[in-house]
């Protein structure tokens, strides 16, 4: 891992020095819980993206929203009647 960022055992010694030397000895703990924290929740963003995204390639289409129900003139072939429409003067 160190490899591919060309850094060898006494870069990676002289950078955890410099880090100890910013942040003392008890911030840390504190800075590595936070970036843990941060890793873990940038992991389970991208498993949940990735989970949405092959769910809509896997799922079908909803159905159709089905029609209203027929009446008994409707079935049988008679027209409804209309109410008569009045004109407002």
């Amino acid at each position: 891992m160190l490899a591919v960022f060309g850094l060898g055992g006494w870069e990676v010694i002289l950078v955890l020095a410099v880090v100890l030397l910013l942040f003392g000895a008890k911030k840390l703990p504190d800075l590595a819980k936070g970036l843990g924290t941060g890793i873990k929740e940038f992991k389970k963003a991208t498993r949940e993206v990735t989970d949405e995204i092959q769910n809509a390639g896997d799922s079908t289409p909803p159905p159709a929203p089905k029609a209203p129900a027929n009446t008994a003139a409707q079935t049988q072939g008679q027209p409804q009647s209309t109410p008569p429409q009045t004109k407002v003067i």
